[in-house]
């Protein structure tokens, strides 16, 4: 019998977004690896699509749910993209300032209401770091794949 279904898709989504940002979070505070305006944004992108699945499993509503695990889908893929421009763009930048992710960020008001979580804290070029070989948004972007993937696999599902 196959269980797997949207509710079990939207729970390992949970799992993936919440387990991504605090591995963030161990980087930045354990192993001091500051983050730059995009990865915050990629922060943001993560709690986003966290609490779009955990609105899903609460409501009742199956097509609210799978609206909402759409919504998902398309962050996901908005994730992919951010993870993909930090690294081919903004890590060869001396400043973030005044791009997308800075003006998102500054319009949202984060940095000031979470400072611990959504501080940026180190330029575009100051923040490319690489771990085990890869540059950190790229593990970003594996991870925005595969909640992309398992969202996809829990709209499939009947």
């Amino acid at each position: 019998m196959n269980r797997w279904n949207l509710k079990t898709a939207c729970a390992a989504v949970i799992v993936l977004c919440l387990g991504g940002v605090s591995a963030a979070l161990v980087s930045q505070y354990v192993f001091d690896m500051q983050p730059c305006p995009w990865c915050i944004l990629q922060r943001v992108i993560f709690l986003l699509i966290a609490l779009l699945a955990a609105l899903a499993l609460l409501l009742p509503v199956r097509g609210l749910q799978r609206g909402l695990a759409g919504v998902g889908l398309a962050l996901a893929a908005s994730g992919i993209a951010a993870a993909v421009y930090q690294n081919r763009v903004a890590a060869q930048e001396f400043s973030c300032n005044l791009t997308l992710a800075d003006r998102i960020i500054g319009a949202l008001g984060l940095e000031s209401a979470v400072p611990f979580l959504f501080r940026i804290s180190a330029s575009c070029m100051d923040a490319a770091v690489n771990l085990l070989g890869l540059p950190y948004e790229a593990w970003s972007g594996l991870l925005f794949l595969m909640v992309g993937l398992v969202l996809w696999a829990g709209l499939r599902a009947r």
